[in-house]
């Protein structure tokens, strides 16, 4: 039901059952989905390592329970009866991000769109239409993609799987809060301050090594940057860049930050902008522990990737290569030979 919904509204028109513009809250259902082709008709699969055997989620019932004062039918569409029930657990088996984006969504629109399928869905099957090449394939891919949300809503990672990903990944779990003074030469792209002479890069230079050896005499960083940083931004406050991780800063840049004790003021630092002084004054790296719960659903999709290749890997799949052997290049023209004199 989910993959249909996708659609959105009337199929006719484009538009919902009250003639309003339709909604489309579910089409995360399907784009959620890797395989594009139509899922493999073969024995079924050992569920994937980790994965936890659960019962699959229910669409819109197939075998509806029946109504009661407490249960009452909430859609009629033709001899068809929807329940309270059957309408909750259908909403509830949807996707988490579609839920999300179905979260400010009246109901009942919800509803006109499962009416609007329904109806038809009903006149092509009517139409014999359900029998077609295209619409078999169609019914596939919608199955396909079902197969791939039901087996990443049953994955279950191992700590092994979430040890790997972070020991590969580490470095996006690395920050460190600092502060710099820039000092700009000729070329830079930082504009030079008013009233200001613009340096060349050995002047530059000279200036950025007599400004580390004043920090390390005493002098306050802050109260430095801020008379003699280039970085308009960041000097007001002291040459404060707050926090950042790996990839936010010019590598150059962010070499020397991630590999500076913490209060050890860096020699000056070459980059496009001019020479940096640099102080790390926090390292604030996530450990294993810290990360495991925002690895998971990282993980997940491609551990699901994987046991979807395990299914087709296990169905014997062959091409009649003479079929579809590609066409022969065309050969080109021989050029003709030069004229004897």
């Amino acid at each position: 039901m989910a993959a249909t919904l996708v659609m959105g509204g009337s199929v006719a028109s484009g538009q919902d059952s009250t003639g309003k513009k339709a909604v489309a809250p579910v089409k995360a259902a399907v784009a959620a989905a890797k395989p594009a082709v139509a899922a493999p008709k073969a024995p079924v699969a050992k569920p994937a390592a980790g994965a936890k055997p659960t019962a699959a989620k229910p669409a819109m019932s197939a075998k509806p329970v029946v109504a009661s004062a407490s249960n009452p039918v909430v859609l009629t569409v033709g001899d068809e009866q929807i329940t309270k029930q059957d309408f909750e657990t259908f909403l509830a088996g949807l996707p988490d991000q579609v839920k999300a984006q179905m979260a400010s969504i009246p109901k009942k629109r919800i509803a006109e769109q499962i009416a609007d399928i329904k109806v038809f869905a009903a006149e092509a099957r009517r139409r014999n239409l359900d029998q077609t090449a295209m619409a078999k394939i169609e019914m596939d891919q919608a199955l396909a993609s079902s197969l791939f949300r039901d087996v990443q809503g049953k994955i279950n990672p191992s700590e092994a799987d979430l040890q790997a990903y972070y020991e590969k990944n580490k470095d996006q779990y690395q920050k460190v809060k600092a502060r710099h003074i820039l000092l700009r030469f000729k070329g830079s792209p930082v504009p030079v301050k008013e009233g200001q002479k613009d340096l060349t890069k050995e002047e530059a230079l000279a200036k950025a090594q007599e400004l580390k050896k004043a920090i390390e005499g005493g002098a306050d960083f802050a109260e430095l940057a801020k008379k003699e940083s280039d970085d308009a931004g960041s000097g007001a406050n002291g040459g404060d860049l707050g926090a950042f991780g790996r990839g936010m800063m010019v590598p150059p840049f962010e070499q020397a930050a991630f590999s500076l004790p913490i209060g050890k003021t860096s020699d000056p630092v070459e980059s496009q902008f001019g020479y940096h002084i640099i102080q790390v004054q926090e390292q604030l790296g996530k450990d294993f522990a810290s990360a495991k719960a925002e690895i998971e659903p990282k993980i997940k999709p491609d551990l699901a990737q994987k046991a979807m290749k395990e299914i087709k890997d296990a169905t014997k799949i062959v091409f009649n290569d003479t079929y579809f052997a590609e066409p022969a290049p065309p050969k080109m023209p021989a050029e003709p030979a030069p004229a004897k004199p």
